[in-house]
């Protein structure tokens, strides 16, 4: 493995660049760079992909009924805001009047010197409690509805923008930007008391018949000109239900030429749902877990082991890349987004 040591605090603190060897180790500079070599399994170093010798000018499609329905969408979705915020103002309200019963109670047990609750405290605060608890569950309901009307604006952009268009050249500071900020808008999974996450929440993974979507992410396990694997973050094209395959692109090459078809059991779904620390604990990978997370300005999945887990919903992992240069084996603890960490599955299984 590549040492990675000083290459890696250069990598997360260094401004972004244009050029494809972005973030290579300094030992790497003697390397052609007519046949740029692809890096290996256990090497956090970043892809060097052979720029194209044309250039393509893309087409802008005005997609008027996509926009209509994203219009709309988003309507709805304001609508939802304001049904919550007066859902909110409702419970508030119907809290308050607890709290000046519970007032009222306590005077009234001062003035008789009488510690016991009186029939019709008991009655009253008993209604307003269960008046209570329904508005919490009618303003958790809007705020589930709102968050799912989130997700199919997401995925309608996500559609039309990975349509048969030719794919933009996106500067890898932008690219790189885009995918932190793809973590930070992950929804986070609110579920209804005593309900399981479900599948791609966390560490929770997809069900056996699970088929991507186009323009989903995943990582994709794919071989370089010179026989190496590698893990590599890929957006679905699309899935061939005859062949048992999909057709996916590197989403760090440029103008779609690197494109792989693969069988499903090279692919491994991203996280579509954020796990909640603190009603959710077992979504998420434990400490000590082996898992393949995105190593820091790169677009590489690479084995490592889980060093902290997330304390609160906006936290991330802190994990251990697996390094040989090191007397212990492992980097130093590096931050990785719930989004890109998901279960490492065996290397034999090629």
């Amino acid at each position: 493995m590549r040492k990675a040591k000083s290459w890696a605090a250069s990598q997360i603190t260094a401004s972004s660049t244009s050029s494809r060897s972005f973030g290579k180790p300094s030992h790497m500079d003697k390397e052609s760079k007519s046949s740029p070599k692809p890096y290996s399994v256990g090497s956090p170093a970043t892809r060097d992909v052979p720029s194209s010798s044309g250039t393509s000018t893309p087409t802008v499609v005005s997609n008027n009924a996509t926009d209509l329905k994203i219009k709309a969408m988003l309507k709805e979705l304001h609508q939802l805001v304001f049904q919550v915020q007066q859902e909110r103002e409702r419970g508030e309200h119907n809290l308050n009047n607890i709290t000046k019963t519970h007032e009222r109670m306590q005077q009234e047990a001062k003035s008789k010197a009488n510690a016991k609750v009186s029939p019709y405290f008991k009655s009253k605060l008993r209604g307003l409690y269960n008046t209570a608890m329904q508005d919490a569950e009618a303003e958790a309901e809007l705020l589930r509805r709102a968050l799912d009307k989130i997700a199919e604006i997401k995925a309608v952009r996500s559609g039309a923008s990975s349509g048969d268009r030719p794919k933009q050249i996106m500067r890898r500071g932008v690219l790189m930007s885009m995918l932190q900020q793809n973590a930070l808008t992950l929804p986070l999974w609110i579920g209804k008391p005593g309900e399981d996450p479900p599948p791609l929440c966390g560490a929770t993974p997809a069900d056996s018949t699970y088929i991507g979507k186009q323009g989903d992410k995943v990582a994709a396990r794919v071989k370089g000109s010179d026989g190496e694997e590698n893990w590599i973050l890929a957006e679905i094209v699309q899935f061939n239900g005859v062949a048992n395959k999909y057709d996916v692109d590197d989403i760090d090459a440029e103008e779609g030429k690197e494109r792989h078809t693969l069988s499903k059991r090279r692919i491994v779904p991203l996280p579509v749902w954020k796990a909640n620390p603190e009603t959710d604990p077992d979504a998420l990978f434990q400490k000590g877990a082996l898992v393949l997370a995105l190593y820091p300005q790169t677009t590489c999945f690479y084995r490592a082991l889980i060093h902290e887990i997330p304390k609160r919903p906006q936290d991330d992992y802190s994990v251990l890349f697996e390094d040989t240069t090191y007397p212990e084996g492992y980097s130093p603890p590096l931050n990785v987004a719930q989004r890109y960490v998901i279960w490492c599955k065996d290397d034999k299984k090629k």
